[in-house]
């Protein structure tokens, strides 16, 4: 096993040529773990095409945090009916929890399981935020401006849920859009910042609409914000980080997106699969939703519309009444 292997271009090319030397080529034989998407880095030329399966190993989802090694059960409500959604959710081993207690625990082992108080949770992240700044970051590639970088971050992570506009960022940060598109493209390669494509029937306008921004763990977005308590869009970026696990360890992957339409209605998360596409939807006043979004089998106050689209024919679940 290789830790942090972006650090070191030889050990893959060495890695390389292990394999195509080997008369048989044994599953497993390499375990290469990371800090940063080699896919993503343009100084590693030696990305093992062909050689290496890749899995992002994200924060722990909240199922996870409870020992039960598993994200909400997306499968099976993907490969079941609509009328059998209650019967899976009522099954389902997560229990109860406050969703806000949820985004500031996040999912990154040391705050999530073995600090006890919100103070030792802000100095771990404190540290954390600094670590990534001046070692890891560097590591990537040369920052030359760190103030700069840092108040991009704290900006990206107050817009979490928001469309991200690269040049309403470099206007409100003070720093050129160029700067802006490097520094987002080292955050995603680092594994910080999550950028969701907008759903399109035609693939290539995917492409061109604006994507949305998340983080790869809410309780370190809350650090950089400066912000005690977790608001609405936390909320989605909890549901997110459940999706993208799920999503990564599938055989045939599935696409997570959001959609928008030109008069500004808003569906948050859009799961597409070559046989069906699943929609949900959660309004900005939700305090509550069904355990299969992956926070808590019911609240108290429940506003979560969902609708199932299979074949073109549209169905919508909410509360009770089913039309």
């Amino acid at each position: 096993m290789l830790d942090e292997i972006q650090r070191s271009r030889d050990l893959l090319t060495a890695v390389k040529r292990a394999v195509d030397a080997g008369a048989a080529r044994e599953p497993g034989r390499f375990v290469l773990t990371g800090s940063a998407n080699l896919l993503m880095l343009e100084r590693i030329s030696e990305t093992l095409a062909g050689r290496a399966v890749y899995v992002t190993l994200w924060p722990f989802s909240r199922r996870e945090r409870q020992g039960l090694g598993r994200t909400g059960p997306w499968s099976e409500l993907l490969a079941t009916p609509f009328a059998g959604w209650r019967a899976i959710l009522a099954a389902d081993p997560g229990g109860e929890e406050d969703w806000r207690a949820a985004a500031r625990l996040g999912g990154l082992p040391v705050p999530a399981h073995t600090l006890a108080d919100d103070e030792a949770r802000a100095l771990w992240f404190s540290g954390y935020v600094q670590t990534y700044l001046e070692r890891d970051l560097q590591a990537l590639r040369a920052v030359e401006n760190l103030p700069d970088f840092r108040r991009l971050m704290r900006a990206a992570c107050l817009r979490i849920g928001g469309l991200l506009n690269q040049t309403e960022l470099s206007r409100d940060v003070g720093i050129v859009q160029p700067q802006v598109h490097r520094f987002l493209n080292l955050m995603e390669a680092s594994y910080q910042a999550i950028r969701l494509q907008a759903y399109a029937v035609n693939r290539t306008r995917r492409l061109i609409k604006a994507p949305k921004l998340y983080w790869s763990d809410t309780a370190l977005a809350l650090h950089p914000a400066g912000e005690r308590e977790p608001r609405g869009p936390r909320l989605e970026n909890l549901v997110l980080i459940d999706l993208m696990i799920w999503r990564d360890v599938q055989a045939r992957r599935p696409e997570v997106l959001y959609w928008r339409t030109a008069s500004g209605l808003e569906v948050d998360f859009v799961i597409e699969t070559p046989q069906r596409l699943l929609i949900n939807l959660l309004t900005a006043s939700v305090v509550g939703f069904f355990s299969f979004l992956c926070i808590a089998t019911l609240f108290s106050s429940l506003l979560c519309v969902v609708a199932e689209i299979v074949r073109g024919r549209i169905r919508q679940f909410s509360g009770n009444r089913q039309r």
